[in-house]
């Protein structure tokens, strides 16, 4: 991760939940009050953004001390006491909440990502996320879709190119698109085309690009196209991606499952931060 823009991220966290100050915690305690205490998981989640959880707390004061049990990517069970804090009072409960909440979403999505490659795993079938990311969180959170064992698709417009349904519309089919890019864009940048027909495949077939994404296709079409293109590109599934459905779809003999559920609308994992 880019420590300069995650550092960035952190600060204006901080000072979104922290403002003028903590009213509570420098009421009760005075700056020389020092406490300790555990991070508690409530469930049963795939660790991920220890990292972030212990800088949050040192850009706010350099004091306080994270010590982690076991490294992101670990399955840690419910119940168990997996790293042990320590500082001034006043800077633990000031943070407490932002250093969570990415915390707790971060695991979420690496726990997320876990059971979608989990249910993939007889299949050479890659998971792989979408840009359907929380505005401002993308490096977090793709981040963590690798530590639950997913790869990253594009991280931005200025990564690959990847033709869908509006430019195919504006632009008048997938062969005008295609042919425009190849005029205008470095021949190093991979060149991706959605696909929402076997007409559509056999378009982006004939213009040779790297990769062709099946989007929202039925399960039997899915095999039709897989078919079809016979190794000529790279294949990715998408749309209405659930977990229910990965195994089905890696069955198809896709490369790769694309799934914004994944990032966009994942439940944060149940982590507690207990004083003692």
């Amino acid at each position: 991760m880019n420590i300069l823009a995650m550092d960035d991220l952190l600060r204006q966290s901080l000072k979104e939940d922290i403002g003028f100050g903590d009213a509570t915690g420098e009421a009760i305690f005075d700056s020389d009050h020092f406490s300790s205490g555990i991070l508690l998981a409530k469930q049963d989640l795939v660790l991920a953004g220890m990292q972030v959880f212990a800088r949050t707390f040192a850009l706010l004061d350099d004091r306080v001390k994270v010590v982690p049990r076991y490294r992101d990517g670990t399955l840690i069970r419910s119940g168990e006491e997996f790293a042990v804090i320590e500082g001034p009072t006043r800077a633990l409960l000031a943070a407490e909440r932002v250093a969570l909440n990415f915390l707790q979403r971060m695991s979420g999505i690496a726990t997320q990502t876990s059971h979608f490659v989990e249910a993939a795993k007889n299949y050479r079938t890659v998971i792989v996320d979408t840009r359907k990311t929380t505005p401002g969180l993308r490096m977090l959170e793709k981040y963590a879709v690798t530590v639950g064992g997913g790869s990253n698709h594009r991280f931005g417009l200025d990564s690959m190119v990847m033709i869908k349904d509006n430019h195919i519309m504006a632009a008048g089919g997938i062969s005008a698109a295609v042919k425009r890019v190849r005029e205008r864009v470095s021949p190093y940048l991979r060149i991706e085309v959605e696909a929402e027909s076997l007409e559509q495949v056999k378009e982006a077939l004939a213009e040779a690009v790297d990769v062709i994404m099946l989007d929202n296709m039925q399960l039997a079409v899915i095999k039709q196209a897989v078919e079809l293109i016979d190794r000529q590109a790279l294949v990715e599934v998408s749309g209405n991606v659930s977990l229910e459905r990965v195994a089905e779809l890696a069955a198809t003999g896709v490369d790769l499952i694309s799934s914004g559920a994944l990032t966009h609308s994942v439940r944060a994992a149940d982590i507690s931060m207990r004083l003692r």
